[in-house]
């Protein structure tokens, strides 16, 4: 199932919840407002973005060279362009997002250097794209995104992209892949090992990496518990080492 490019879903109204992001709610009003209506996907919708802005404002906390207001535009446009898990688009999500990020806050009247920091920020968010996050900002957008993929939150987020993409729960004939290469696009459980435990390495701050460990332990117990009620050994998947 492959579809078009387009924002991500707006689920909750921004304008309730622009307070989240003071002392720049103005600001975010403003990038909200520009992304126009939502799409459909409730794993990138408006929730996602207030949980990668707690994150992301955590992680700053503890990072006093951090550009907030930067950090700020980043977190609320990094998925401005949304593209499907199937799409043979994907590689390319996050360098469309950050063209299309450039364009909203050169009608705002940033500096083409803060354009290019921003989309810089964006590009390097995504673990499809394989770009090394250069700045502080970049490092913080990247952890705070990929906490939100993993945890309890990352176990729904999984099987509810799983479902959009009409994929089956696990392989009834082998559910842990070792006989057989890893392909999440047909099997749910298989993105657990064949990308959210890998995760686990790739954190770049502290405090991320710290977050991370709580985070990947809870995912560590559900695919054991996951295992063992499909009458196997609750071992865990390939890839949580």
């Amino acid at each position: 199932m492959t579809t078009p490019v387009r924002p991500p879903a707006a689920a909750p109204r921004a304008g309730d919840l622009t307070t989240a992001f003071a002392p720049h709610q103005a600001l975010a009003r403003r990038l909200l407002n520009a992304l126009g209506p939502g799409g459909s996907d409730g794993s990138h919708d408006l929730s996602h973005l207030l949980r990668v802005w707690r994150n992301a404002a955590a992680i700053a906390a503890s990072e006093p060279g951090c550009d907030v207001e930067l950090l700020v535009a980043a977190v609320l446009l990094h998925d401005c362009v949304a593209v499907e898990k199937d799409s043979p688009l994907r590689a390319q999500a996050s360098r469309l997002a950050a063209a299309r990020a450039r364009e909203i806050v050169a009608a705002l009247g940033w500096a083409v250097g803060r354009q290019d920091a921003l989309a810089h920020a964006i590009e390097a968010h995504s673990f499809s794209a394989g770009i090394a996050p250069r700045s502080l900002e970049a490092c913080i957008l990247q952890d705070a995104d990929r906490l939100d993929a993993i945890g309890a939150i990352g176990i729904a987020r999984c099987f509810y992209v799983g479902g959009r993409l009409r994929s089956a729960l696990y392989d009834p004939a082998d559910p842990d892949a070792a006989d057989r290469p890893l392909d999440d696009r047909r099997f749910a459980f298989d993105h657990f090992a064949a990308k959210l435990f890998k995760l686990g390495d790739g954190f770049r701050t502290d405090a991320g990496r710290q977050a991370a460990a709580s985070r990947l332990a809870t995912m560590t117990e559900f695919v054991a518990a996951f295992r063992a009620e499909l009458g196997g050994a609750p071992v865990r998947a390939r890839g949580s080492d």
